[in-house]
C-alpha cells in the first residue's frame, strides 16, 4: 500500500532517519515546486491521468452546488439565530467580498498550475513544503467537518420532507457521551458512503406557535456591527464551495479562460442567491425562532398547520441541495489528499489514480469513511464552530501567496523586501482587528483605527511604488495588484478576530499533531522520494528554476 524507502526500512533505519531530522528538514521543509513539476513530473505519481472534459459551464454548476446546498441550509440558520438576527444579509454580502477577492488570488494559480492539488499545490509553489502541509491538512480537516455538518443537516431536512422528526425518531441518543457528541446519527454515516461510492466511479460521464421572545433585542442589527462580522465568519464556510471547483482545474479542457469564469462566476451568483434566501428567511420569521438546523422548513411550521405542505416542499429541496453540496466538496476533499499523496508527505497509495474511472479512489474512500464516522457522533454547532477559523486561514495563506509569487523571481530578486511587506502589512490588520475587538468605543478607539488604517494603505502604497513585479501573468493574473490581494488579507485576518476561543483551541492542537506527523513521518518520506523525480522537487539550481520557468509557457498552452 505504501511505498517505504530507507527511512522505514527497519527500525534502526528510522532511528538513524530521526537522527538526520535537522538536515532533513533543512533540505525540505522550505524546498518549493515549480510550475513544470507540478504539472508533470510529480503528477505522474497518480500512474492514470484525470480526463479533461469540463468547461466553464461545468465549473459553474459545480460551484453553484457544492455553495448554495451548505450555505443555505446549514450555515444560514445559526448564523440569524445565534450571530447576525436579520443582517445576515450583510454578513453574506461581506463573506461573498473576501470570498470573491480570494477567489481572484486562487484563479491566477490555477490557470498557470492547472493542477488538482488547489491551496496546497499553490502554496508548496511558493512557501514550501512544511507550510504547505499545514495549509493542507487544515483544509482537508475542513472539508470532512464541513461535509459532516453538511450530512446531519440532511438527515433533518429529510425528516421535515417526509413528515418525521429526526431528533428524536432517526438519532439515538448515548447517555454516557458528552453534549455535542451523544446523537448518533445513521442516516448521515448512509448518505456519505454512498455519495463516496458515486464519486468513486466519475464526477462527470460525457456529458404549536409560538411568539418571539420580548427578552431577545429586535430591529435589523439585535446583536450590533459585532454580530453582522461573527455572522460574516461564520457564514464563510458556506464559500469553501469555490475552493472544490480550483482543485478541478486538472481535469479543465480550457484552463486560461474556463477557470477564471468558473471560480469567480459561481461565486458571485450564489452570493446573490445567498442574500436573497437570507432575506427572505428573515421576513418569514423572527431570527430567535429560526431554527439553526432547519432555518426553511422550520420557519414554515411555525406559521400554522396549513403550511405543512410547504415545509415538505423545501425539505425534499433542501435535501437534494444538500446532497449537491457533499458531492462537490468530496470531490474536492479527495483531490486535496490525491495530491498530497503525490508530493510524497503522505503514503502514495493516496494519490493513485484508477485507471478506469479516472478518479482517485483511495483517498475517496479514505475520506469518505471518516467523514461518516465524525458525522456520526459530532453535532451540527460543534461542527461549524470548528470549520471556520481553518478556512479562513487558509484563504489568507492563498492570498499572500499570490503577492510573494508576482514579487520574487528566485534568480533575479530578493525576497526580503515581500517577505518583510506581508509580515509588516499582516501585523498592521492585526493591530486593528485586535483595537476592534478589545478596545471600548470612544475617540482614542477611532483615532487608533484611523492610524492603523492609514498606516496599512501607507505600506502598500510603498510597496507597490518600491518593490517592482518580478513576474507578469502570460494568461490571466490578479487585477490591481497588490491592492485586491491586500484587501482579501485584512478581511481574511478581520473575520478571524471574530472566531471564538474554541476554535483557536482546536486550530493550535490540530496544527501540533500536523507538525508531528510531519517530524515524524512526511519529512522522512518526502526525503526518501526526492531522488525518485527525474530532476528533484527541490530548487537545486538557477539554472533549473530558468528551465522550468521556460516550459511553463510552453506546457500551458498544450494543456490548453
Amino acid at each position: 500500500m505504501d511505498r517505504h524507502g530507507s527511512s522505514f526500512s527497519s527500525f534502526n533505519s528510522y532511528i538513524h532517519a530521526l537522527s538526520d531530522l535537522p538536515h532533513r528538514l533543512r533540505r525540505r521543509a522550505g524546498c518549493v515546486s515549480t510550475t513544470f513539476e507540478e504539472t508533470s513530473q510529480i503528477r505522474s505519481r497518480s500512474g492514470g491521468d484525470m480526463r479533461k472534459n469540463l468547461r466553464w459551464y461545468d465549473l459553474v454548476c459545480f460551484g453553484i452546488g457544492g455553495m448554495v446546498g451548505a450555505g443555505v441550509f446549514v450555515t444560514s440558520g445559526t448564523a440569524s439565530h445565534d450571530k447576525a438576527g436579520p443582517a445576515v444579509i450583510l454578513s453574506y454580502a461581506i463573506a461573498g467580498l473576501c470570498a470573491l477577492l480570494s477567489a481572484f488570488c486562487y484563479t491566477e494559480f490555477a490557470v498557470h498550475m492547472p493542477v488538482a492539488g488547489g491551496a496546497f499545490s499553490y502554496i508548496r509553489a511558493t512557501f514550501g513544503e512544511f507550510t504547505a502541509f499545514l495549509v493542507g491538512a487544515n483544509l482537508v480537516m475542513d472539508y470532512v467537518l464541513s461535509n459532516a455538518a453538511a450530512a446531519r443537516s440532511f438527515t433533518t431536512y429529510l425528516g421535515t420532507a417526509i413528515g418525521v422528526s429526526a431528533e428524536s425518531k432517526w438519532r439515538i441518543t448515548v447517555s454516557f457521551l458528552p453534549e455535542g457528541f451523544n446523537q448518533i446519527d445513521i442516516i448521515s454515516v448512509l448518505i456519505i458512503l454512498i455519495l463516496t461510492l458515486i464519486i468513486c466511479y466519475r464526477e462527470r460521464r460525457r456529458t404549536s406557535r409560538r411568539l418571539s421572545d420580548p427578552n431577545h433585542p429586535g430591529g435589523f442589527f439585535p446583536f450590533g456591527a459585532p454580530g453582522v462580522f461573527n455572522g460574516a465568519a461564520l457564514v464563510y464556510v458556506s464559500y469553501i464551495g469555490y475552493d472544490a471547483v480550483s482543485t478541478l482545474a486538472e481535469e479543465v479542457k480550457n484552463p486560461v479562460t474556463d477557470i477564471p469564469i468558473g471560480v469567480s462566476g459561481s461565486v458571485i451568483l450564489v452570493t446573490i442567491l445567498y442574500c436573497l434566501m437570507a432575506a427572505s428567511m428573515s421576513m418569514l420569521l423572527p431570527y430567535d425562532l429560526i431554527n439553526p438546523e432547519s432555518p426553511f422548513t422550520g420557519a414554515f411550521m411555525e406559521k400554522s398547520n396549513r403550511f405543512n405542505w410547504v415545509s415538505n416542499v423545501i425539505g425534499v429541496g433542501a435535501s437534494f441541495g444538500i446532497l449537491t453540496s457533499l458531492l462537490v466538496a468530496m470531490l474536492g476533499q479527495a483531490r486535496y489528499v490525491c495530491v498530497i499523496g503525490r508530493s510524497g508527505v503522505l503514503p502514495t497509495w493516496f494519490a493513485k489514480v484508477h485507471e478506469k474511472t479516472s478518479t482517485p479512489v483511495n483517498a475517496s474512500v479514505f475520506l469518505g469513511i471518516f467523514t461518516a464516522m465524525i458525522a456520526l457522533f459530532t453535532e451540527l454547532n460543534v461542527l461549524l464552530n470548528l470549520v471556520s477559523i481553518g478556512t479562513l486561514f487558509v484563504f489568507l495563506m492563498v492570498s499572500n501567496a499570490v503577492i510573494y509569487r508576482r514579487y520574487v523571481s528566485v534568480e533575479t530578486t530578493s525576497p526580503w523586501p515581500t517577505f518583510s511587506f506581508l509580515i509588516s502589512f499582516s501585523l498592521t490588520c492585526i493591530m486593528f482587528t485586535l483595537l476592534w475587538w478589545l478596545v471600548p468605543s470612544g475617540k482614542p478607539k477611532s483615532y487608533m483605527l484611523g492610524s492603523c488604517f492609514l498606516v496599512a494603505i501607507g505600506l502598500v502604497q510603498l510597496f507597490n511604488h518600491m518593490v517592482p513585479q518580478a513576474r507578469k501573468p502570460e494568461f490571466w493574473g490578479v487585477p490591481l495588484m497588490p491592492w485586491i490581494p491586500c484587501v482579501s488579507i485584512f478581511l481574511n485576518i478581520f473575520l478571524l478576530g471574530n472566531i471564538d476561543p474554541a476554535s483557536y483551541v482546536r486550530f493550535g492542537f490540530f496544527s501540533v499533531i500536523v507538525v508531528l506527523v510531519y517530524v515524524l513521518y512526511s519529512v522522512h518520506s518526502s526525503f526518501d522520494g526526492e531522488e525518485e523525480l527525474e530532476s528533484g522537487i527541490c530548487q537545486k539550481s538557477v539554472e533549473m528554476v530558468k528551465e522550468s520557468i521556460h516550459i511553463e509557457v510552453l506546457t500551458l498552452k498544450v494543456q490548453s
